[in-house]
């Protein structure tokens, strides 16, 4: 059995596996290692775009693909019947949890006035001081998963009352529904946005929903771009009333010309809240179990059903 992955280190990383599964390193889309034929489990790239995509089509063996990243959007509905598609769920659960907290905090104490305000040398306390603080916020999170669990863990010790969102409500957990948000947004300080893309949160950050916020709000995005109407984000963040912080956007990469890199209230990040030097280690000690798996007739973990 032959399965493609496209890191060298991977091979190491990947563990013990059983006799009879050949490891072969794809990583350019153009450069195949080998014929596609006898391809049964792949590895995309991290963050692949639709050059990785498109070599689906020449696998005809493949069953199984396992993505690196936790959201799968972008494989979504591309992926031919009976293939199985498995996202990376926990690989970036401490990375992106790293991520809004140092976000949250840089936001909230003026540390990109401050870095700006260094570039110039300028002792710029006169223009940041005082800041806002952590201690005492209300921290909504869209997104009760893993990653929004390893988020409020991190934030825990900083004083601040949670209250959490997913999908489907989970009364027993005190976990509310996507439906309630309208209720809860005006007595959330901060924005945690951790939800998958699919057809049912594309723009679920509207108009509406940003009118809901309370002057001064922070929103935090470390989910996908679209998930936030842009046009809607830009129009509230110019007025000055809400603030952002931004791992991601939509488009993406973000023209050079776009207004939001203009706005003092939002900082923003090229999408790197998962890449960092912990990543492959974890993806692939997740990879090699999914190899195991496979090969023993054990169900895969993180299968990607109706998107999730």
């Amino acid at each position: 059995m032959k399965v493609w992955i496209p890191h060298r280190s991977g091979r190491e990383l990947l563990g013990e596996l059983p006799p009879g599964v050949t490891v072969e390193l794809l990583e350019d889309p153009d450069r195949l290692p080998s014929s596609p034929s006898g391809v049964r489990f792949w590895v995309p790239p991290f963050l692949s775009g639709p050059a990785a995509g498109a070599l689906l089509a020449e696998l005809p063996d493949v069953e199984v693909v396992q993505l690196l990243s936790a959201g799968a959007d972008a494989w979504v509905g591309r992926v031919p019947s009976g293939v199985a598609l498995c996202d990376a769920r926990g690989v970036h659960d401490s990375a992106t949890a790293e991520w809004v907290v140092a976000a949250i905090l840089s936001a909230l104490r003026g540390f990109g006035p401050l870095a700006r305000a260094q570039a110039r040398r300028e002792w710029a306390y006169d223009e940041v001081a005082p800041t806002d603080e952590l201690a005492g916020k209300r921290v909504l999170i869209v997104g009760a998963g893993s990653i929004g669990a390893a988020v409020q863990a991190r934030l825990a010790p900083f004083e601040v009352d949670f209250t959490l969102v997913a999908r489907t409500p989970r009364p027993a957990e005190g976990v509310y529904g996507v439906d309630e948000l309208p209720g809860l947004l005006p007595e959330a300080d901060v924005v945690v946005l951790l939800v998958p893309l699919t057809e049912q949160t594309r723009g679920l950050v509207d108009e509406k929903f940003l009118a809901a916020m309370p002057d001064g709000a922070l929103l935090v995005n470390a989910a996908r771009g679209p998930v936030a109407r842009t046009s809607a984000l830009v129009a509230e963040l110019a007025s000055g009333r809400l603030r952002a912080a931004l791992d991601v956007t939509d488009p993406e990469p973000l023209p050079a010309d776009h207004p939001l890199w203009e706005l003092p209230n939002v900082l923003l990040t090229p999408h790197v809240a998962g890449s960092v030097r912990g990543l492959l280690p974890r993806a692939y000690r997740l990879v090699g179990a999914q190899l195991r798996r496979f090969v023993t007739g054990e169900p895969l973990a993180n299968r990607v059903v109706d998107g999730y």
